[in-house]
C-alpha cells in the first residue's frame, strides 16, 4: 500500500508521501475562496461545498470560515448547517447523517500521532474515522476525537470534548480530561489505543 491507502485504511501514514501534500494543496485552494466569499457571494456557498465534499445532500450549508484537510473524506446528508469556525481533520473519514446542525469553533479531528515520543517523532500519524448520525445537535465549542461515533438524534453539550461512543437518543455534557495514566515503554509500538503499528520504521 501507498501512503494514501495507507491513510484511508487507519494505518500508520506520512502525510507528505505519494502526493498527500498536492491534494491537501488543491483543498486549501478551495478553502481559500470558500472563506474569502463577500456576502454579496455566499450564494455559492452550496456549490463550493458540493466540489469539495465527497458526498452531500442538496440542501447544505456552512458559515465561513471553515477548514479541513482533503474535503473530498467528507459526506454530508441532506439539510446540514455548520455555523463558524468549524475545523475537520479529515484524514479518516468523517460521515454526518441528516438534519445535523453544528454550533461556532467546532473541531472534529480523525487525526492523531502515536502517544511515546520516539513512535511520534518518525512522522507517521494516523486517522480514524468518525461517524455522526442524523438528527445530531452539537453544541459550541466541542471537540470530537478519532474513532468516535454520535448516535441518531443525540445532543452534544457546548464545551464537550467526545472522547467515546455516545448512543442514540441522550444529551451528552462534559470534559473528560484527567490523568488517567503514564506513558510507558509499552506505547512504543502502538499508534492508536491498543492498536500495533505494523511498521518498523518509526
Amino acid at each position: 500500500m501507498n501512503h494514501k491507502e495507507r491513510m484511508l485504511n487507519g494505518l500508520p501514514y506520512k502525510s507528505w508521501l505519494d502526493g498527500l501534500d498536492t491534494e491537501r494543496n488543491a483543498c486549501k485552494a478551495i478553502i481559500y475562496e470558500f472563506n474569502l466569499l463577500k456576502p454579496n457571494e455566499q450564494g455559492k456557498i452550496p456549490e463550493i461545498l458540493k466540489k469539495l465534499f465527497g458526498k452531500t445532500g442538496n440542501n447544505i450549508w456552512i458559515e465561513p470560515p471553515f477548514h479541513c484537510d482533503y474535503g473530498w473524506n467528507i459526506e454530508v446528508g441532506e439539510n446540514f448547517y455548520a455555523n463558524y469556525g468549524l475545523t475537520i481533520l479529515d484524514v479518516g473519514k468523517v460521515t454526518f447523517g441528516n438534519n445535523v446542525l453544528i454550533a461556532p469553533n467546532v473541531s472534529i479531528y480523525t487525526a492523531g500521532h502515536p502517544v511515546h515520543p520516539d513512535s511520534r517523532n518518525s512522522g507517521y500519524e494516523y486517522g480514524i474515522p468518525i461517524t455522526i448520525g442524523n438528527n445530531v445537535w452539537i453544541g459550541g465549542n466541542a471537540v470530537i476525537l478519532p474513532g468516535v461515533t454520535i448516535g441518531d438524534n443525540t445532543v452534544i453539550g457546548a464545551g464537550s470534548v467526545v472522547t467515546k461512543n455516545i448512543p442514540s437518543n441522550v444529551v451528552a455534557v462534559r470534559k473528560p480530561c484527567k490523568i488517567i495514566r503514564k506513558i510507558t515503554d509499552a506505547d512504543r509500538k502502538l499508534y492508536y489505543k491498543n492498536l500495533e503499528f505494523d511498521v518498523s520504521d518509526y
